[in-house]
């Protein structure tokens, strides 16, 4: 079973449609758009900020997002792909990104519409991605322009999670 709890007043909204998969955590002031999915230890912790996904978007397995209290918070856009082990902290991804395995994404930064950000990869406090391009390396950098078909690895990756969370949707207890 998820752990779902409010912090100081403020309880998780998540939309009849979404799927929070067992062992995540989802603590405080956290909003969940229909269709969004949040994987198997994944941690959302709006204790001290907000965080907000958007429909259709996935929060994979170990991923943990939060943010600094009074200096950032965290929105994920509509048709997001968030990769396993990602850390999100206090950053804006918007529609249709894809953030690689392993990433770090800090304090005010943001990632552009179908922007991806290479597996491994730390995008450092306040940077601004620009809409379709690849960004990667420590710190991140963008290296180039994405093809018209990957722009669309983002949208994609959250098709199959839409898919993959009402299979598992439909054999796990209830909440």
């Amino acid at each position: 079973m998820a752990l779902i709890r409010p912090f100081r007043g403020q309880a998780p909204k998540i939309a009849p449609g979404a799927f929070v998969a067992e062992g995540a955590v989802i603590v405080g002031d956290v909003e969940l758009a229909e269709g969004a999915s949040v994987w198997y230890g994944a941690v959302l912790r709006g204790d001290v900020g907000f965080i907000r996904v958007g429909a259709r978007s996935n929060v994979q397995d170990l991923v943990c997002i939060h943010m600094t209290g009074g200096a950032s918070n965290t929105e994920i856009g509509q048709d997001v792909t968030i990769g396993h082990s990602v850390v999100i902290h206090g950053a804006r991804i918007l529609d249709g990104a894809l953030i690689g395995m392993g990433a770090v994404v800090l304090d005010n930064a943001e990632i552009g519409e179908h922007s991806i950000v290479a597996a491994g990869s730390v995008v450092p406090p306040n940077l601004k991605v620009p809409p379709r391009v690849l960004v990667r390396g420590i710190p991140a950098k963008v290296v180039r322009e994405l093809s018209a078909e990957e722009q669309r690895e983002g949208r994609r990756g959250a098709a199959v999670y839409l898919e993959l969370a009402r299979a598992h949707a439909s054999e796990q207890s209830p909440r």
